[in-house]
Protein backbone atom coordinates (compact mmCIF):
# COMPACT_ATOMS: atom_id res chain seq x y z
CA UNK A 1 0.00 0.00 0.00
CA UNK A 2 1.30 3.40 -1.12
CA UNK A 3 1.53 6.58 1.40
CA UNK A 4 -1.66 7.60 -0.71
CA UNK A 5 -3.58 4.97 -1.89
CA UNK A 6 -6.75 5.19 -3.32
CA UNK A 7 -6.18 9.47 -3.21
CA UNK A 8 -7.65 11.50 -5.86
CA UNK A 9 -4.60 14.00 -7.12
CA UNK A 10 -4.97 17.25 -9.26
CA UNK A 11 -1.91 18.03 -10.54
CA UNK A 12 -1.57 21.09 -12.62
CA UNK A 13 1.37 22.01 -14.74
CA UNK A 14 2.17 18.12 -15.12
CA UNK A 15 2.67 17.40 -18.79
CA UNK A 16 7.05 18.28 -17.71
CA UNK A 17 9.55 19.26 -14.90
CA UNK A 18 8.36 19.13 -11.67
CA UNK A 19 4.79 18.57 -12.17
CA UNK A 20 5.70 15.29 -13.54
CA UNK A 21 7.59 14.25 -11.88
CA UNK A 22 5.50 14.70 -9.15
CA UNK A 23 2.31 12.86 -11.26
CA UNK A 24 4.66 9.86 -11.62
CA UNK A 25 5.43 9.87 -8.10
CA UNK A 26 1.95 10.17 -6.76
CA UNK A 27 1.03 7.46 -9.08
CA UNK A 28 3.52 5.09 -7.81
CA UNK A 29 2.49 5.79 -4.28
CA UNK A 30 -0.96 4.56 -4.93
CA UNK A 31 -2.84 8.01 -5.89
CA UNK A 32 -5.02 8.49 -9.23
CA UNK A 33 -3.33 11.71 -10.72
CA UNK A 34 -5.05 14.19 -12.90
CA UNK A 35 -2.47 15.36 -15.26
CA UNK A 36 -3.59 19.25 -15.89
CA UNK A 37 -1.92 21.14 -18.30
CA UNK A 38 -1.94 22.67 -21.88
CA UNK A 39 0.30 20.47 -23.22
CA UNK A 40 -2.38 17.88 -23.76
CA UNK A 41 -0.40 15.94 -26.05
CA UNK A 42 2.22 16.16 -22.80
CA UNK A 43 -0.49 15.57 -20.34
CA UNK A 44 -1.17 12.40 -22.46
CA UNK A 45 2.30 10.82 -22.84
CA UNK A 46 2.67 11.32 -18.64
CA UNK A 47 -0.66 9.45 -18.09
CA UNK A 48 0.71 6.82 -20.39
CA UNK A 49 3.84 6.01 -18.30
CA UNK A 50 1.35 6.25 -15.26
CA UNK A 51 -0.49 3.07 -17.08
CA UNK A 52 2.43 1.66 -18.33
CA UNK A 53 3.75 0.89 -14.44
CA UNK A 54 0.59 0.08 -13.36
CA UNK A 55 -1.16 3.09 -11.85
CA UNK A 56 -4.41 5.56 -12.99
CA UNK A 57 -4.25 8.68 -14.61
CA UNK A 58 -6.58 11.10 -16.32
CA UNK A 59 -5.31 13.70 -18.48
CA UNK A 60 -6.82 16.94 -19.17
CA UNK A 61 -6.18 20.47 -21.15
CA UNK A 62 -6.23 23.35 -18.78
CA UNK A 63 -5.25 26.63 -19.47
CA UNK A 64 -5.14 28.39 -15.85
CA UNK A 65 -5.72 31.43 -16.78
CA UNK A 66 -9.57 30.56 -18.09
CA UNK A 67 -11.50 29.85 -15.22
CA UNK A 68 -13.62 27.92 -17.30
CA UNK A 69 -10.76 25.28 -17.73
CA UNK A 70 -10.37 25.32 -13.88
CA UNK A 71 -13.90 25.18 -13.73
CA UNK A 72 -14.04 22.14 -16.28
CA UNK A 73 -11.17 20.08 -14.86
CA UNK A 74 -12.87 19.93 -11.15
CA UNK A 75 -15.93 19.37 -12.42
CA UNK A 76 -14.80 16.43 -14.65
CA UNK A 77 -12.88 15.14 -11.73
CA UNK A 78 -16.17 14.96 -9.19
CA UNK A 79 -17.87 13.32 -12.38
CA UNK A 80 -15.31 10.57 -12.56
CA UNK A 81 -13.76 9.79 -9.44
CA UNK A 82 -16.68 11.61 -6.71
CA UNK A 83 -13.72 13.18 -4.76
CA UNK A 84 -11.12 15.55 -4.86
CA UNK A 85 -8.66 14.48 -2.32
CA UNK A 86 -5.35 16.12 -3.00
CA UNK A 87 -4.45 19.33 -4.98
CA UNK A 88 -0.69 20.13 -5.99
CA UNK A 89 -0.87 23.79 -7.78
CA UNK A 90 2.14 23.08 -9.32
CA UNK A 91 1.74 25.65 -12.85
CA UNK A 92 3.74 28.64 -12.76
CA UNK A 93 5.98 30.89 -15.56
CA UNK A 94 9.42 32.35 -14.69
CA UNK A 95 10.11 36.14 -15.92
CA UNK A 96 13.85 35.04 -16.37
CA UNK A 97 15.22 37.79 -13.54
CA UNK A 98 13.16 40.45 -15.38
CA UNK A 99 14.33 43.72 -12.92
CA UNK A 100 11.25 45.98 -12.35
CA UNK A 101 12.26 49.22 -14.84
CA UNK A 102 12.38 46.05 -17.12
CA UNK A 103 8.98 44.68 -16.88
CA UNK A 104 5.78 45.64 -19.00
CA UNK A 105 2.10 45.50 -17.96
CA UNK A 106 1.16 42.63 -20.25
CA UNK A 107 4.19 40.31 -18.74
CA UNK A 108 3.42 41.58 -14.63
CA UNK A 109 -0.20 40.13 -15.69
CA UNK A 110 0.36 36.92 -17.28
CA UNK A 111 2.67 35.62 -14.36
CA UNK A 112 0.39 36.83 -11.46
CA UNK A 113 -2.35 35.07 -13.74
CA UNK A 114 -0.35 31.94 -13.74
CA UNK A 115 1.59 32.01 -10.51
CA UNK A 116 -1.26 33.37 -7.62
CA UNK A 117 -4.58 34.13 -9.35
CA UNK A 118 -4.72 30.51 -10.89
CA UNK A 119 -3.90 29.23 -7.22
CA UNK A 120 -6.75 31.22 -5.79
CA UNK A 121 -9.54 30.39 -8.20
CA UNK A 122 -8.85 27.00 -8.07
CA UNK A 123 -8.72 26.36 -4.17
CA UNK A 124 -11.80 28.45 -4.59
CA UNK A 125 -13.14 25.59 -6.43
CA UNK A 126 -11.86 22.86 -4.41
CA UNK A 127 -12.29 24.19 -0.82
CA UNK A 128 -16.60 23.86 -1.17
CA UNK A 129 -15.93 19.98 -1.68
CA UNK A 130 -13.48 19.39 0.76
CA UNK A 131 -14.91 21.28 3.41
CA UNK A 132 -18.15 19.03 2.87
CA UNK A 133 -16.35 16.11 3.13
CA UNK A 134 -14.44 17.55 6.17
CA UNK A 135 -10.80 16.32 4.65
CA UNK A 136 -8.70 17.34 2.04
CA UNK A 137 -5.27 19.16 1.29
CA UNK A 138 -3.35 21.81 -0.82
CA UNK A 139 -0.05 21.86 -2.16
CA UNK A 140 1.41 25.13 -3.40
CA UNK A 141 4.24 25.37 -5.30
CA UNK A 142 5.90 28.44 -4.26
CA UNK A 143 9.58 29.07 -4.45
CA UNK A 144 12.77 30.37 -2.82
CA UNK A 145 11.87 33.33 -4.83
CA UNK A 146 8.94 33.65 -2.21
CA UNK A 147 10.84 34.15 1.12
CA UNK A 148 13.86 36.30 -0.31
CA UNK A 149 14.21 38.61 -3.08
CA UNK A 150 16.99 38.60 -5.83
CA UNK A 151 18.53 41.19 -8.27
CA UNK A 152 15.87 40.64 -11.16
CA UNK A 153 12.82 38.62 -11.26
CA UNK A 154 10.15 41.03 -10.17
CA UNK A 155 6.85 39.71 -11.49
CA UNK A 156 7.74 36.23 -10.57
CA UNK A 157 9.37 37.59 -7.14
CA UNK A 158 6.43 39.07 -5.84
CA UNK A 159 4.05 36.30 -7.10
CA UNK A 160 5.69 33.89 -5.14
CA UNK A 161 5.81 35.81 -2.14
CA UNK A 162 2.22 36.31 -3.06
CA UNK A 163 1.50 32.37 -2.86
CA UNK A 164 3.36 32.64 0.34
CA UNK A 165 1.33 35.04 2.09
CA UNK A 166 -2.11 33.27 0.74
CA UNK A 167 -1.34 29.73 1.35
CA UNK A 168 -0.85 30.95 5.25
CA UNK A 169 -4.10 32.93 4.99
CA UNK A 170 -5.75 29.60 3.71
CA UNK A 171 -4.05 27.61 6.42
CA UNK A 172 -5.36 29.58 8.74
CA UNK A 173 -9.04 30.00 7.99
CA UNK A 174 -9.78 26.59 6.70
CA UNK A 175 -7.48 24.13 8.60
CA UNK A 176 -10.63 23.81 11.03
CA UNK A 177 -12.87 22.45 8.72
CA UNK A 178 -10.50 19.43 7.97
CA UNK A 179 -8.60 20.50 4.77
CA UNK A 180 -4.39 20.74 5.49
CA UNK A 181 -2.65 23.35 3.31
CA UNK A 182 1.03 23.82 3.08
CA UNK A 183 3.40 25.19 0.53
CA UNK A 184 6.90 23.94 -1.34
CA UNK A 185 9.32 26.16 -1.81
CA UNK A 186 11.87 25.01 -4.28
CA UNK A 187 15.38 26.56 -5.06
CA UNK A 188 17.61 25.87 -8.11
CA UNK A 189 16.11 21.99 -9.31
CA UNK A 190 17.31 20.18 -12.44
CA UNK A 191 14.92 19.38 -14.93
CA UNK A 192 14.59 18.60 -18.55
CA UNK A 193 13.38 22.41 -19.19
CA UNK A 194 16.43 23.81 -16.91
CA UNK A 195 19.63 21.22 -17.91
CA UNK A 196 20.87 23.29 -20.29
CA UNK A 197 21.02 26.89 -18.51
CA UNK A 198 22.03 25.16 -15.25
CA UNK A 199 25.50 24.20 -17.43
CA UNK A 200 26.57 27.35 -16.86
CA UNK A 201 25.18 28.02 -13.75
CA UNK A 202 27.09 27.99 -10.80
CA UNK A 203 26.81 26.18 -7.57
CA UNK A 204 28.81 27.71 -5.20
CA UNK A 205 26.19 29.87 -3.21
CA UNK A 206 24.36 26.58 -2.25
CA UNK A 207 25.95 25.32 0.97
CA UNK A 208 24.73 21.44 -0.81
CA UNK A 209 26.94 22.79 -3.41
CA UNK A 210 24.62 21.36 -6.37
CA UNK A 211 21.07 21.96 -8.02
CA UNK A 212 18.16 19.93 -6.58
CA UNK A 213 16.34 17.40 -8.88
CA UNK A 214 12.86 17.41 -10.12
CA UNK A 215 12.16 13.59 -8.22
CA UNK A 216 13.39 15.29 -4.93
CA UNK A 217 10.46 17.66 -5.14
CA UNK A 218 8.06 15.18 -5.99
CA UNK A 219 9.40 13.04 -2.79
CA UNK A 220 8.40 16.22 -0.50
CA UNK A 221 5.15 16.83 -1.94
CA UNK A 222 3.70 13.44 -1.37
CA UNK A 223 5.14 13.75 1.92
CA UNK A 224 3.20 16.84 2.43
CA UNK A 225 0.38 15.37 0.93
CA UNK A 226 0.44 12.46 2.76
CA UNK A 227 -0.63 11.30 6.27
CA UNK A 228 3.13 11.60 7.19
CA UNK A 229 2.82 15.23 7.60
CA UNK A 230 -0.54 15.67 9.42
CA UNK A 231 0.56 18.28 12.17
CA UNK A 232 1.72 20.49 9.63
CA UNK A 233 -0.30 23.34 8.56
CA UNK A 234 0.23 26.67 6.56
CA UNK A 235 4.19 25.56 6.58
CA UNK A 236 6.07 26.83 3.67
CA UNK A 237 8.98 24.36 3.29
CA UNK A 238 12.15 24.70 1.40
CA UNK A 239 14.20 22.25 -0.47
CA UNK A 240 17.10 24.84 -1.85
CA UNK A 241 20.31 23.04 -0.79
CA UNK A 242 20.71 25.29 2.33
CA UNK A 243 20.53 28.64 -0.36
CA UNK A 244 18.24 30.39 1.70
CA UNK A 245 20.15 30.29 5.33
CA UNK A 246 23.51 31.75 4.01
Amino acid sequence: MGKLQDKIAIITGAASGMGKAEALKFAEEGATVVVADLNKEGAEEVVQQIEANGGKGLAIQVDVTKKSDLEEMVSKTIAEYKQIDIVINNAGIFDKYTASLDTTDEQWDLIFNINLKAIFQISNLVLPHMIERGKGNIVNIASIAGLVAQMGGAAYTASKHGVVGYTKHLAAVYSSKGVKINAIAPGTIRTPLTEEMLKTRPTNKIPLDRFGNDYEVAELAVFLASDDSQFMNGAVVPIDGGYTIV
